[in-house]
């Protein structure tokens, strides 16, 4: 089966402050199945964005190639959608008018557009809000509102960067639970970056280890075999999660050692 996306020893190198250059990530192979949830996890700097960006075409490689579909990346991922850590929302756009930016964007007639954008909205939960502006949205309310930003243009593909990071717990499990009811319905394949091993392990089907950076590169991956469906609270209390929590965590925490070290060498300097 061809891959959904296939990266091919990818190397991003960058311009050092001071003069010289940066490696963030080095000869990074890594591939994604169609349907297939994948969580990258690693240090804080370990370059999981940057090979995010690589993935929907916003940072073109210095080496190696990007596959999507069999075919290799040349620009912006079309067949990709983003979910920032931080908002995207437009605050002098409507809820609803948010939802279908994407839609107008492509030249989507309104009345069709505001259509398909009110029946996302009663998908995740959002059902007479579409007239509320950003600011009068809680925390979860807005990221409900970003999911069906992203998921009304029906991507392939959905590349999502520790998009619940900034919610509370409460809030976050309930985005994590409603992130894979509207997942397993037309199971689209997902990158998903975090730091958080928990919210990983609860999500996926695969699990990928990044080094410590610079020139962060995999250094072991664990498929996920907890049934699905699932509840993310309830999951993380089966002595199957506790066991793929251990033998992870073990195989990473050299690197996250490493990595806040050498965060806090820059604090100091």
């Amino acid at each position: 089966m061809t891959a959904a996306v296939d990266l091919d020893r990818i190397t991003c190198t960058f311009a050092a402050k001071g003069g010289g250059s940066y490696t963030a990530v080095k000869d990074v192979s890594l591939s994604i199945a169609e349907g297939e949830f994948v969580s990258v996890v690693g240090p804080t700097g370990c370059g999981k964005s940057t090979l995010l960006n690589v993935v929907a075409g916003l940072l073109r490689p210095s080496s190696g190639t990007t596959s999507v579909f069999g075919e290799t990346l040349a620009g912006i991922n079309r067949h990709a959608g983003y979910m920032f850590q931080s908002e995207a929302l437009m605050p002098w756009r409507s809820c609803l008018d948010n939802v279908t930016a994407g839609l107008q964007f492509r030249g989507e007639d309104a009345a069709v557009a505001r259509e398909k954008g009110e029946a996302w909205l009663a998908r995740v939960g959002l059902a007479g809000f579409g007239d509320r502006y950003p600011h009068q949205l809680s925390g979860g309310m807005r990221k409900r509102t970003s999911l069906a930003q992203m998921l009304i243009l029906d991507p392939k593909i959905l590349l999502m960067d520790e998009p619940f990071s900034a919610l509370d717990i409460q809030t976050r499990v309930l985005m994590e639970n409603e992130l894979l009811e509207l997942w397993s319905a037309n199971r689209k394949s997902v990158i998903f970056i975090t730091h958080d091993l928990e919210e990983a392990i609860s999500l996926s089907d695969r699990v990928v280890i990044l080094s410590a950076g610079p020139a962060s590169h995999p250094i072991g991956e664990f498929a996920i075999d907890l049934p699905r469906p699932r509840d993310v609270a309830e999951i993380r209390h089966s002595p199957r999660f506790i066991e793929l929590h251990d033998r992870i965590w073990h195989a990473m925490k050299e690197e996250v050692l490493k990595g806040y070290q050498q965060t806090r060498n820059k604090v100091v300097a």
